[in-house]
């Protein structure tokens, strides 16, 4: 095998597909090393459950599905190719805690569709990601259990609520991981770590095992190095899933190709000619810093040369998206958290006087403070007398928000800006001050309400050395076109190989 030992972790999922069609390693072989690495690299806080045994297992029987001719779906591309899942998905043979004590020590009686499917196209489950408690952060600094630490500068946060799954990609322990986004949670740690996610259209994967946070924007996605990676995986989760009351019925996806897929009129120098990206002047406050604004201006002239054309374009409501928010998810919240008393599942309190004091006990002792901060605006904007003065309102809000994007829609074909406001901050900086958090949101809060797709795609460092990615939003189902945009950039460009040092 020509492939060392020591660049096994270099490889992303395509090129890992490659090597082991071309039999240059096996995958039982960088199962073996992965798992080394998370050991000596448990520090970061990456992981919160980690299966050995599991996993090698997972890689011999895909060397000898391999070694059978038995591909599987896509070909084999993923076959044998390990990777991680956030603990936002249950899975049947391992933990699921959603970073939460109040379900320490649960494990599901099925897998969440997501993880089956990536099951079932040969992947290699090493264990489960740490995340903010019911994906409720912007840091990860919000789990129950540990923080994560940003690959980059361990100083940092590496964003949330998937950054654990974004720092295991960074810090080069997995090659893949799943993460979901309700507000940014795929696109802002992505950012922070300099990789590569994708949140598709609200639907597009299945929500079923995915423990819920806000219903209606809850979204599953991959995360990985590049675009192509990204493509390889969200062909495998998504599609249609009849469970899941919101799945989009449509038939499987193959976004790879869609990537592929060359323009009219495209040639090999301008792959992008014709493309519409659309700037949005509020995605470019004067308070945006200035080294994310020059990354994100870097990136804008590479989509440029590519034969991308830039317009600019007004999405009027995106100070409105955080207010919004607020109230939408967390009155979501606190209906979809109900289930957590202690009755069934999870943690129950060890002494109470009576039913209604044993709810109170083991909320108390089960939920963290943001998780608990959450459920009482929920609640509030639910309860009789406010439904309509803030509930009710946002959703109309909400609407206009989306209309907003279709407007600008109408003259481009992608809109394009930054991800977060800065690059990520210091640990603890804003422990105190839960809204600060919240104001990080503001550029992907938008596209989450409107349930479209977004990328966060690497175009350099900003202050601290730190990455900086710029977020793409395409229409409604433009997976491919987003993907076959970012690929293009990264064709020209090396900011997705970048990685922390000493990595």
């Amino acid at each position: 095998m020509t492939t060392t030992t020591a660049s096994l972790h270099d490889l992303g999922v395509a090129d890992l597909g490659r090597a082991l069609a071309a039999k240059r390693v096996s995958s039982f072989e960088v199962t073996q090393h992965l798992l080394a690495r998370a050991s000596s690299q448990a520090a970061l806080g990456c992981f919160l459950h980690v299966d050995e045994s599991l996993a090698l297992a997972a890689a011999r029987a895909a060397d000898e599905r391999r070694a059978a001719g038995e591909l599987g779906a896509m070909g084999g591309a993923l076959l044998g190719v390990p990777l991680a899942h956030k603990d936002i998905f249950v899975t049947q043979d391992m933990p699921t805690t959603a970073g939460s004590k109040i379900l320490a020590n649960y494990q599901s009686p099925f897998d969440a569709t997501v993880v089956a499917r990536l099951k079932q196209a040969g992947t290699v489950s090493l264990g489960k990601l740490n995340c903010d408690e019911f994906a409720m952060g912007s840091a990860n600094a919000n789990s129950a259990f540990k923080p994560v630490l940003n690959p980059w500068d361990q100083e940092r946060v590496p964003g949330g609520s998937s950054g654990g799954s974004a720092a295991a990609v960074a810090a080069r322990l997995v090659p893949a991981v799943t993460g979901t986004d309700t507000g940014g949670s795929i696109r802002q740690p992505a950012s922070f770590t300099g990789i590569t996610g994708i949140k598709p259209t609200y639907g597009v994967c299945s929500r079923f095992g995915m423990i819920a946070f806000a219903s209606s924007l809850d979204q599953a996605g991959p995360m990985a190095r590049s675009a192509e990676d990204c493509a390889l995986l969200l062909s495998a989760m998504s599609g249609f899933d009849e469970r899941d009351a919101t799945s989009i019925q449509q038939p499987p996806q193959d976004f790879h190709a869609q990537m592929l897929q060359a323009r009219e009129g495209a040639t090999a120098a301008q792959p992008l000619k014709g493309l519409r990206i659309g700037l949005p002047r509020e995605f470019f406050p004067a308070a945006l810093s200035a080294d994310v604004a020059g990354a994100v201006r870097q990136g804008l002239a590479e989509l440029e040369k590519l034969g991308a054309t830039l317009v600019d374009v007004s999405l009027p409501r995106t100070e409105l998206a955080i207010p919004v928010y607020y109230i939408i998810a967390p009155a979501e919240a606190s209906s979809n958290l109900s289930r957590f008393d202690g009755v069934k599942f999870g943690h129950r309190a060890a002494q109470f006087d009576d039913l209604l004091d044993m709810y109170k006990k083991t909320r108390a002792e089960g939920f963290g403070p943001e998780v608990k901060r959450r459920i009482m605006i929920g609640s509030y904007v639910l309860s009789h007398g406010y439904y309509d003065a803030y509930y009710l309102q946002a959703q109309k809000l909400r609407r206009m928000i989306a209309d907003d994007f279709q407007q600008a829609f109408q003259q481009c074909d992608l809109i394009a800006g930054p991800v977060a406001p800065t690059v990520a901050w210091k640990h603890g900086e804003g422990k105190d001050d839960p809204v600060k958090a919240y104001l990080a949101d503001i550029f992907t809060l938008p596209g989450s309400l409107a349930g479209l797709p977004g990328m966060s795609v690497p175009v350099g460092l900003g202050e601290g050395g730190m990455p900086v990615g710029i977020q793409l939003l395409g229409n409604y189902f433009k997976e491919g076109q987003l993907l076959h945009a970012a690929h293009a950039l990264q064709q020209a460009t090396d900011w997705h190989r970048a990685a922390p040092a000493g990595i």
